[in-house]
């Protein structure tokens, strides 16, 4: 199984910032032997998962897409949601997306989006910081008992002025949103943006997934979101429940 590991960790080390690599970066940033990461190379362009054009530098080939999709369409959630996310998006004409916890981040497995309201390019994959997301809040709030291992890892740098900047205060925003069964982000995570997201329940009463939508600040505050959003976000979270059972 080494090599699998080693080979998903080559996958891995492909991002955004490092589409293109060598061997050698690649091995520097996995910490895997350049002769290892020469070999898990080969077996993924053989598999058409990455190649390289100049024999130099490797990126990733569409077909690893395929990972991906493979576990979305595993998920019957990704499948039944994305109806209900068109319909809500469509009534408010904002973008409206699904995610679940994954370590200390959260993972998009479902949107529906109308406009881009943040400098960062949100899509199916994209990863946030659980501790400063509205989606992330509710998911942390509906698992009392790994709080408190979960924010001794959160590292409390700011995003804006507006960020949360301390264990306590989160501890205490994590409360109430537990207590009032949401969670609004306003302008926290970038300036401009506000977030409400409520939790999609599991039988257990853990919550599996988060639903919520995102909004400019420039167009409604907190109070219209409760207002206008809440209701909405609420219902299809019911619906949801219901199917995941």
């Amino acid at each position: 199984m080494t090599s699998l590991v080693r080979g998903l960790a080559v996958i891995q080390a492909f991002s955004r910032e490092t589409s293109s690599m060598t061997i050698s970066q690649i091995s520097q940033k996995t910490g895997i032997p350049r002769a290892a990461v020469r070999r898990c190379l080969y077996t993924l362009r053989a598999l058409g998962f990455a190649d390289t054009e100049d024999g130099r530098r490797y990126v990733l080939r569409p077909r690893i897409l395929a990972l991906g999709h493979a576990y979305l369409g595993s998920i019957p959630l990704t499948r039944i949601a994305q109806p209900l996310l068109r319909r809500i998006s469509n009534a408010l004409n904002e973008s409206c997306s699904i995610a679940i916890l994954d370590g200390d981040d959260i993972v998009y497995i479902a949107r529906a989006s109308v406009s881009r309201i943040m400098t960062i390019d949100l899509h199916v994959g994209s990863r946030l910081p659980a501790a400063f997301t509205s989606m992330g809040r509710v998911l942390l709030a509906y698992r009392p008992n790994e709080l408190e291992e979960r924010l001794a890892r959160v590292g409390f740098g700011a995003f804006t002025p507006n960020t949360i900047k301390d264990a306590a205060a989160l501890r205490a925003e994590i409360a109430r949103v537990r207590e009032s069964g949401y969670a609004i982000i306003d302008q926290e995570l970038e300036l401009g943006l506000r977030s409400i997201a409520v939790p999609i329940m599991a039988s257990d009463g853990t919550a599996f997934a988060a639903l919520n939508v995102g909004v400019h600040a420039s167009r409604m505050s907190t109070a219209e979101m409760i207002e206008k959003i809440l209701p909405l976000l609420r219902q299809a979270a019911a619906e949801l429940s219901l199917c995941v059972g």
